[in-house]
């Protein structure tokens, strides 16, 4: 390893001039922290996540009203997000560099970052463009925040308790999305305004921004750069870490971390969570254009998929960490999630499905999302530290990276599957609302034959065409010669403006309901081929399937354990002397 004195001091002096690196030093923690101080910078960054993916998701609970606002087209409002994951995925390369610069101060200063874009910037956006700037650079924001905060947790979790550690990571989503639904569904009715959803969340963001400001600390790299199976391996881990050359333990990380397993596993997770990004991204504007339910009971609907989701975490994170094993949770997780999709997928098709049916179904697919993320998410970092356990923030970039390509690439081909969502999001609501307060009148309409509609629009008092739009009234509507003319002054009442906004969008909106969930069926069919494309990657996973060989493995270990700790103490001890 080379002088460790030296060694200390080249890891020790920061870039002269380099701000970061001088307060990145000042949050290091030189001994491994006690379990309360480990809990309370692990709540810390998961509180940050939570924070996050709330600030991330809001506009998804609002976005018919953002498309309207802004005169979006549902593909512009949906490149917006395609441009945001694409400045995510550079932002996640760029976090790599968190096993030389440091966590704590990415994660905290993006926060800050994200608090007054979601405060300040997004609300107050005065057209289009400066929306998809503005978050785009939220994106960007999030993807460094997401690297570094995932590479903290690893370091504050010994691998006998990962799973439980990055299933309450994991929560961020999921928590996140559950605070949007359940913020607007309470919210939407009475703050009527959509930028007060970002206000609120805003406010919140910057509050955690401050909590991790000023409390969050993360490990030095000696002890990072070490693996540690469990929390008995405390004292060995801060013996070794003064013969740590940190240089030299994260040389070409690239290379170090381009394998089949790092990469394979990325885009297997990837794929899989096809259906989870339509979740967070368009399951208001399907259950609204498809089922014809309202923002505030859509976000209802939602609150339901993410508690389900957040309550599996938690149980087959501990249960994964009881058992040792993560394969088996996985490979469950993903079966159940390929029937349930095919499931939902099949409701599509039937606008008349009911609320609670719907509850139902997206609860029990949450679940199954649930079973897979947590260990997944602990048997991927066990697979980067199999690799190099000092390159972890790279490992994590990677999926960072590889996950946010995926996200971009399919939302940008959405649009060109779900054609009809374009008309129902920006006409269908008004269209609907026309055609209620103007039924009789619109029925009155379609018993005129086109030859009818088209001398009465030319000369309305031509004898001719009021006998035969009389005439047409009577036999299209079954009614008497009195009540034909009621309807037909009725139907001359109607504002030009309604008359020529339903003329104009009506015919679009009606075709785009008949083929949107088709189209919408597709895309859920793609996402049940990314479910099953993820069923291979579980296999170059690290880790056991079988809890007995996970256990005879952790016996072995703490044997090694013991008997490196005997050296350690015997060396101290001739050293004494």
């Amino acid at each position: 390893m080379g002088d460790p004195d030296t060694a200390l001091r080249a890891v020790d002096r920061p870039t002269r001039g380099s701000f970061l690196a001088l307060r990145a030093r000042s949050r290091m923690l030189d001994r491994y922290p006690s379990n309360v101080r480990r809990l309370l910078y692990s709540g810390i960054v998961v509180l940050s996540t939570v924070t996050l993916f709330y600030e991330f998701s809001v506009a998804g609970s609002v976005g018919p009203s953002i498309i309207s606002q802004f005169h979006m087209t549902f593909n512009f409002y949906v490149y917006v997000a395609v441009a945001s994951s694409l400045a995510g995925a550079v932002a996640s390369l760029l976090a790599g560099l968190a096993d030389r610069w440091g966590r704590a101060g990415l994660v905290s200063y993006g926060l800050v970052v994200t608090g007054l874009i979601t405060l300040f910037g997004l609300p107050n956006a005065p057209d289009k463009w400066v929306f998809l700037a503005l978050f785009s650079v939220l994106g960007f924001a999030q993807g460094v925040v997401l690297v570094a905060s995932s590479a903290l947790i690893r370091d504050f979790s010994p691998q006998v308790q990962r799973a439980s550690a990055m299933a309450f990571w994991s929560l961020g989503p999921v928590l996140g999305s559950l605070i949007v639904a359940e913020v607007s569904s309470h919210t939407l009715e009475h703050l009527v305004p959509w930028q007060d959803q970002f206000t609120i969340c805003g406010v919140a963001g910057l509050g955690v921004a401050a909590v991790a400001c000023l409390f969050l600390r993360e490990l030095s790299p000696q002890l990072r750069d070490q693996l540690m199976v469990s929390s008995n391996e405390r004292v060995l881990i801060e013996s070794r870490a003064a013969g740590i050359d940190v240089s030299a333990a994260t040389a070409h990380p690239w290379r170090q971390m381009l394998h089949l397993d790092i990469l394979g596993s990325a885009f297997g997770i990837s794929a899989f969570l096809l259906i989870y990004f339509v979740a967070v991204g368009f399951f208001v504007i399907y259950f609204t254009t498809v089922f014809g339910f309202t923002q505030a009971q859509a976000n209802a609907i939602t609150n339901w998929f993410w508690a389900f989701e957040g309550g599996t975490l938690v149980l087959v994170g501990l249960l994964s960490d009881r058992l040792r094993v993560r394969k088996p949770f996985i490979a469950i997780g993903a079966i159940g999630a390929i029937v349930m999709t095919i499931v939902f997928t099949t409701r599509a098709s039937r606008p008349d499905t009911s609320y609670s049916t719907l509850v139902v179904i997206v609860a029990i697919l949450a679940v199954m999302l649930g079973l897979v993320a947590g260990p997944w998410m602990a048997a991927f970092t066990e697979t980067v530290e199999r690799r190099n356990p000092a390159l972890t923030a790279t490992g994590m970039a990677i999926w960072g990276w590889v996950s946010r390509i995926m996200i971009a690439a399919s939302t940008f081909v959405l649009p060109f599957v779900v054609t009809g969502a374009t008309p129902l999001v920006n006409y269908g609501a008004q269209v609907q609302a026309l055609s209620v307060k103007y039924a009789p009148q619109l029925a009155t309409a379609e018993a005129l034959s086109r030859t009818t509609m088209a001398a009465l629009a030319k000369d309305p008092t031509n004898p001719a065409a009021q006998a035969a739009a009389i005439a047409e009234v009577e036999r299209g509507l079954h009614v008497a010669a009195p009540q034909a003319i009621t309807r037909l002054v009725a139907l001359t009442k109607v504002p030009k403006a309604d008359l020529s906004y339903l003329t104009a969008h009506g015919p679009s909106v009606q075709a785009a309901a008949t083929a949107s969930p088709g189209q919408w069926q597709r895309w859920f069919w793609v996402c049940v081929g990314g479910e099953i494309l993820f069923l291979p990657s579980i296999f170059v996973l690290a880790g056991r399937w079988r809890p007995s060989r996970a256990r005879q493995d952790e016996r072995h270990r703490e044997l090694a354990v013991r008997e490196d700790l005997a050296e350690v103490v015997h060396d101290r001890t001739a050293i004494a002397v």
